[in-house]
């Protein structure tokens, strides 16, 4: 099931996508995304197309946590030792935005880059969690663009600023909760032309492994996000740049870089 958040006429709705049109469903924000029951939930006699509603960010996380060099492929371009445990990180709930949003260029940076992501949207709250029950903890999954100022990461020896940016972290355009997280085509285009191609399969740290760690170190509640590196490939964009970020069975993540 593919469900989405979107405005139509001011109204900030959720629903599922089915047969191309976004059908509603009667939830709120203040309600744990697992407690969803799609078939009870739905409002049938409300549906919309794609051209009636303005796509927003699927959840609203209270944090993104992030995995830096989970793709060896990714270490070895970057020459970067590969960890023996997850390397994370993490974004603001301010870094937030939604498919199609620009993208905004820091005045502060000279170089930004993007890195496509699988990423896991949290369903209720998880903590100390054994990797044997994390799917049960899982509502699904989503893309999340991790926006880099390259520049200044280099600069600062540490990710935060680099990472932190206003509008560094697309997340979208729907979540996904039926998908296999160990085996999915990633792709990342840049104006149209591909600039990483890899699969899941990949990862040296696997989604339910990361997911166990985590839950070992913070509470994650419903709507966090984590998501979970990027294959080889990364690299620079520039002012008018377009990025779109596919995974087989989500969909696509566009994004276009503007500076203000």
């Amino acid at each position: 099931m593919k469900f989405i958040r979107f405005i139509y006429n001011d109204d900030v709705k959720s629903g599922i996508i089915k047969n191309s049109q976004i059908y509603e469903i009667d939830y709120d924000d203040n309600k744990e995304l697992l407690d969803i029951d799609f078939n009870r939930d739905i409002i049938n006699d409300k549906s919309y197309s794609f051209n009636e509603i303005k796509i927003i960010e699927p959840t609203k996380p209270s944090k993104l946590v992030c995995i830096g060099l989970n793709y060896k492929e990714h270490g070895e371009e970057l020459e970067m030792e590969l960890p023996e445990e997850p390397k994370i990180f993490l974004k603001p709930e301010t870094s937030v935005i939604a498919h199609e949003d620009p993208i905004i260029y820091p005045s502060m940076s000279n170089q930004v880059d993007y890195e496509g992501e699988l990423a896991v949207v949290i369903g209720r709250e998880c903590k100390d969690v054994d990797i044997e029950e994390v799917k049960n903890y899982i509502f699904g999954y989503t893309i999340v663009n991790d926006v880099t100022a390259r520049d200044l990461q280099a600069k600062d020896g540490q990710w935060t600023r680099a990472k932190s940016f206003d509008t560094f972290a697309p997340i979208g355009p729907c979540i996904e909760t039926d998908l296999n997280p160990l085996n999915q085509k990633i792709e990342t285009k840049v104006n149209g032309r591909i600039k990483q191609d890899s699969n899941t399969k990949n990862m040296i740290f696997n989604v339910y492994q990361l997911l166990s760690f985590i839950s070992n170190i913070m509470t994650l509640n419903s709507g966090d996000v984590i998501s979970t590196g990027t294959p080889k490939g990364v690299g620079e964009i520039k002012p008018n740049d377009t990025v779109e970020i596919t995974i087989e069975n989500i969909g696509t993540l566009k994004n276009t870089l503007i500076k203000n």
